[in-house]
């Protein structure tokens, strides 16, 4: 374990340069100039409230009575409630601003079940995804009032506001009455159609109802019946906790018992209890329309996050995305950034790009680059993933410029976090190396295609044990003991204290690089061309093309453990080369042909001249 200062060497080593510590980042100086930025020139901070700043105390129970079972706060536990809060958020927002992100996506803020699960196995809802009412802030982070002054303040900032949503499902109210101790496996369509109750044998219910590949409001004001294949029983006194007042009726809900991740019950089934909405049914279409074109209205928010998109209809996205857009750019919110949540291990950018073309997704969350770029980056493959990104981007609707605006990520509160994937694919390797890693990652994400989309907590070195609960650490003084014992990236410090430090070598690398980004179009908007790769660590490189002047940005990697030298292809027409980062040749050695020089785990960076 190393202290910061142990870590300036491979600052260096990665080319991070000392003349663009001032450099200014392009931010909007007024509402108009932030809502002209397409979401291609973003850079977002994805951050969980519950686990970044504690600004008011007083919420840490949500206005709840009794223990953690009836409040939900234990900060003590990874699975409760820790107090961090909108207020808390609000307070740190120049740290995020000063890291670089010009965009903040926040984990659901709606009102949760503070707490679910069978005995024994309890959690709290402080991730945000257990919602009962979609029109407020929980009271464990705040008030809507609090969510106004946040919005308020990144905006006055420069920044754009992303909040998380989910169509998908409610939290866990609906019971079954043929499974009321243990959870209800799937029951399909095929033995439990919606015309029987209890199945193919079962008495007659729903007459005349077409099935749901029928979406008219005709057909399906016929359902009137849920208990074709469980009878869904609400607990006393939950009759009414859910708002809007039309989630409470069991007929808006699937009521096949829990999905098993495959097929059909994917879409139709409860994940793990949550309660799996009926989003072929006009009547919920319109109803979640309702619901976040009101956050619009009174919050005047600039993007949609959409959780487990791929396991709602497509149809449903189909009407939905496109009444949420035009509500958006009606309020004067006309590059609403909308990105959906189709979540895989794999590198599978047809199933990704399948969900822009089928469902209507403008873009999704690209799992594939972070697939390709870990992997390239922790040395556990070449480079030739993430070339293959290029040619693949032809997929989603609209090819290539589409392309540019899916999220990329390193890691997240689900999958895990970067410096856990790099410790699993090389579990020996030294804290120096580690940090070289790390720091030749984030400038993947930062220079190569799409919307850098950080993960708060990584510029401070947090890397986890695992993924979910695991890679949920808290940015102020922490409690839990598993996460305290861990080992951060490049630095001594613990998250036993707090980790807000602008000095850490990740976020100083990060922010440098983030400028650059900020201020160098080729890099947002570019085009890319692929000049280098290999199905071995070593040299990566591609040119991003300047939108505006058509003048190549070269940006090249070294993933290797042993320094590159040799040659690289460049546009004829550049006549030399400027560093905006790393050591850049001024001139070239032939017409098309650059001599590049990078250390182990280098990059660089470099802009063409005429």
């Amino acid at each position: 374990m190393m202290g910061r200062t142990a870590t300036r060497f491979f600052v260096t080593v990665a080319g991070i340069g000392a003349a663009l510590l001032g450099a200014p980042l392009a931010m909007a100086d007024t509402l108009a100039d932030l809502r002209a930025r397409t979401p291609e020139q973003e850079i977002v901070y994805f951050v969980l409230p519950d686990r970044f700043a504690n600004g008011d105390r007083k919420n840490d129970k949500g206005g709840l009575k009794g223990g953690p079972l009836q409040t939900g706060y234990d900060p003590t536990s990874r699975a409760f409630y820790h107090g961090g809060d909108l207020k808390g958020l609000t307070a740190k927002l120049d740290y995020i601003k000063g890291l670089g992100a010009t965009a903040i996506w926040l984990a659901p803020v709606f009102k949760n079940k503070p707490v679910q699960g069978a005995q024994g196995q309890e959690s709290a809802g402080y991730h945000g995804y257990w919602v009962t009412d979609f029109t407020t802030v929980d009271p464990h982070f705040g008030s809507d009032a609090n969510f106004k002054a946040l919005v308020d303040a990144a905006h006055g900032r420069g920044m754009k506001v992303y909040m998380d949503i989910i169509a998908n499902h409610t939290a866990d109210v609906i019971q079954y009455r043929e499974s009321p101790t243990s959870a209800a496996s799937y029951r399909s369509k095929a033995d439990y159609p919606w015309s029987r109750r209890g199945g193919v044998a079962g008495a007659p219910i729903n007459a005349g109802f077409a099935g749901d590949q029928d979406g008219s409001a005709a057909n399906w004001a016929k359902l009137t019946d849920p208990a074709f294949a469980y009878t869904p029983v609400v607990p006393k006194g939950e009759e009414r906790v859910k708002v809007p007042a039309w989630l409470n009726d069991p007929v808006y809900y699937h009521n096949r018992g829990d999905t098993d991740w495959k097929g059909e019950s994917s879409q139709y089934g409860d994940f793990v209890g949550l309660d799996d909405l009926a989003t072929e049914d006009p009547r919920v279409v319109a109803g979640f329309i309702a619901i976040y074109k009101g956050w619009i209205d009174r919050f005047g928010i600039d993007g949609y996050r959409i959780d487990t998109a791929r396991h709602v209809n497509a149809e449903f996205w189909r009407a939905f995305i496109p009444a949420i857009r035009a509500h958006a750019t009606a309020n004067g919110i006309p590059n609403f950034h909308v990105f959906g949540e189709v979540a895989t291990d794999a590198y599978d950018p047809a199933l990704l790009a399948s969900w822009t073309r089928n469902a209507g997704f403008p873009a999704v969350l690209d799992f594939a680059f972070m697939r390709a770029a870990v992997d390239a980056a922790s040395g556990k493959s070449g480079t030739d993933m993430l070339a293959r990104l290029g040619e693949d981007d032809a997929l989603y609707e609209g090819g290539k410029a589409a392309a540019l605006q899916l999220p990329t990520f390193l890691g997240n509160h689900d999958a895990g976090r970067f410096a856990w994937f790099l410790r699993q694919a090389k579990p020996g390797m030294s804290a120096e190396e580690e940090l070289a890693r790390d720091l030749l990652g984030h400038a993947m994400l930062l220079t190569l295609r799409g919307v850098p989309t950080l993960y708060y907590g990584d510029e401070q070195g947090f890397a986890g044990t695992g993924n979910d609960q695991q890679a949920r650490q808290d940015m102020f003084a922490s409690k839990v003991a598993e996460y305290n014992a861990d080992r951060l990236v490049g630095t001594a410090s613990t998250t036993a204290t707090d980790n807000f430090h602008a000095d850490h070598p990740l976020y100083r690398a990060i922010a440098k690089l983030a400028k650059i980004r900020s201020a160098t179009p080729a890099l947002s908007r570019g085009a890319t061309v692929l000049r280098n790769s290999s199905d071995k660590p070593g040299l990566f490189a591609v040119s991003r093309i300047d939108p505006d002047t058509g003048r190549e940005v070269l940006v090249a990697f070294n993933t290797a453990a042993t320094p590159y030298s040799g040659y690289v292809a460049v546009d004829p027409a550049s006549g030399g080369f400027t560093s905006l980062i790393g050591a850049c040749p001024a001139a070239l050695q032939a017409p098309g042909s650059l001599a590049l020089s990078l250390p182990a785990f280098g990059y660089a960076v470099c802009a063409a001249h005429p």
